[in-house]
C-alpha cells in the first residue's frame, strides 16, 4: 500500500495547486540529488548555511529533507493543510524530486496530481486533524490513514464518519500510548481549538441559532444588534450599529451563512445589492471565500468578509463577554504551553 504523508507549506508566495507540486524550504542547502541521502552531510550543510538556527533543529530538518527527496515515492498520498483558508488538499506524488533552481523560493519540489482540493476541515474527525497538525514540516500519517484514503476515494464525509466510528471501536493501545506521550505544540493546540469551535457551531447549532450566535458575538464586541425574522432567501439576517437607536451611520447589515463550504462572488453580491448610502455589509460564514469574493472585499470599503479564522479570533478575544449559554456550549480556558519555536536555546 502506498505511504501517506502530511506536509506543511506556509510560504504564501508558492501556489502548490496551480503549480501541481509540493515544496519545502532550506534552499541554500542545494540540490539534494547531487548531495545524496546522508543525513550527517545534510545536517552539516544546514548548520553552515543557516548558522542562526538552533543546534537541536538541524537533525530534524535534515530528516525532513531526506524524507522529501529520497523516502517519498511516486504514488504516495499527500495531505496538505492550507493555512490561509483552513482547508485541506489531497494529492498523489506524480514524479521524482527535483531542485527548481530558477524558482525564487522553496526550490525542493515534487510533482503532485491534486485530486481533492479545498476540503473543509470539518469533514474529518478532530483526532485526524490533530495528527496532521504536526509541528514537523513533513511527516508520515499513520493513525488516521483510513479517513483520508476514504475521502480521497469517495469524497464523502459520511463515508469518513463510518470509517472513523469503526476505528474508534477498535482497541489500539499503541495509539493511546503515543497520544499520551506526545508533547503539545502551540500551533497544533490552537488549530485543534479552532476545529472544536467551528464543528460545534456547524453541527450543534441550527441555522437560526447561528444567526443569534453572530448577533451575541457582535454584542460582545460592543455593537447593538437586532436579529431579523428568519428567511431562507439569502436576505439580511442581522442589523448592527453603535448608537442606541441605530440612526447614526454606518448601519451594518449582516448576512450569515451556516456552512463551511467556500463562498463565491454571487453570494457576496447578494449582500452588496442590499446596501444603501451610509450602510456597510458584513458577510459571515464558517468557511472560506473564493478569490473572486476576496477581490470584492479588497476593493469595496463598505464590505467585510468574515470566515473561519476571524470567527475563531473574535470568539477567543471576547469569550468572557459572551452570554453564559454560549460559553457552556464552548467550554474554553486559557492555558500556557511550551513554545520551543520562540524560546531560548
Amino acid at each position: 500500500m502506498s505511504a501517506m504523508w502530511g506536509i506543511h507549506n506556509d510560504e504564501p508566495s508558492v501556489d502548490l495547486i496551480a503549480g501541481k507540486f509540493i515544496s519545502i524550504g532550506w534552499d541554500r542547502v542545494g540540490n539534494l540529488r547531487q548531495i545524496g541521502d546522508d543525513r550527517g552531510t545534510i545536517k552539516t550543510l544546514l548548520s553552515e548555511q543557516y548558522p542562526a538556527g538552533k543546534a537541536g533543529s538541524y537533525p530534524v530538518q535534515a530528516g525532513v529533507l531526506v524524507r522529501f527527496a529520497f523516502d517519498m515515492e511516486v504514488g504516495d498520498i499527500v495531505i496538505a493543510p492550507h493555512k490561509d483558508d483552513s482547508t485541506i488538499n489531497i494529492g498523489v506524488i506524480d514524479g521524482d524530486y527535483y531542485f527548481a533552481v530558477d524558482a525564487p523560493t522553496h526550490r525542493h519540489r515534487r510533482p503532485v496530481r491534486w485530486q481533492r482540493i479545498g476540503i473543509p476541515r470539518s469533514e474529518f474527525t478532530t483526532s485526524a486533524l490533530y495528527e496532521i497538525g504536526s509541528a514537523v514540516t513533513l511527516f508520515r500519517v499513520r493513525r488516521h490513514d483510513a479517513e483520508f484514503r476514504t475521502y480521497l476515494e469517495t469524497g464523502s464525509a459520511e463515508a469518513v464518519t463510518a470509517v472513523a466510528e469503526a476505528e474508534a471501536n477498535a482497541d489500539d493501545m499503541d495509539v493511546a500510548v503515543d497520544s499520551a506521550t506526545e508533547e503539545p505544540n502551540p500551533s497544533r493546540l490552537m488549530e485543534s481549538t479552532a476545529d472544536f469551535i467551528i464543528n460545534m457551531l456547524k453541527i450543534d447549532v441550527s441555522h437560526r441559532g447561528f444567526e443569534h450566535f453572530v448577533a451575541d458575538l457582535l454584542t460582545a464586541m460592543g455593537y447593538r444588534t437586532r436579529v431579523l425574522p428568519y428567511s431562507r432567501d439569502g436576505g439580511i439576517d442581522i442589523v448592527a450599529h453603535r448608537d442606541p437607536l441605530g440612526l447614526e451611520p454606518p448601519l451594518i447589515k449582516v448576512q450569515c451563512k451556516h456552512t463551511d463550504r467556500t463562498m463565491g462572488r454571487p453570494e457576496v453580491q447578494q449582500l452588496i445589492g442590499t446596501l444603501s448610502a451610509g450602510e456597510v455589509g458584513l458577510f459571515v460564514s464558517l468557511g472560506s471565500y473564493s478569490a473572486d469574493a476576496q477581490a470584492l472585499d479588497r476593493t469595496r470599503g463598505d464590505l467585510r468578509l468574515i470566515g473561519r479564522s476571524e470567527i475563531v479570533e473574535w470568539i477567543l478575544d471576547h469569550y468572557d463577554l459572551l452570554p453564559a449559554h454560549w460559553r457552556s456550549r464552548l467550554p474554553l480556558r486559557k492555558v500556557f504551553v511550551v513554545d520551543r519555536d520562540s524560546g531560548f536555546d
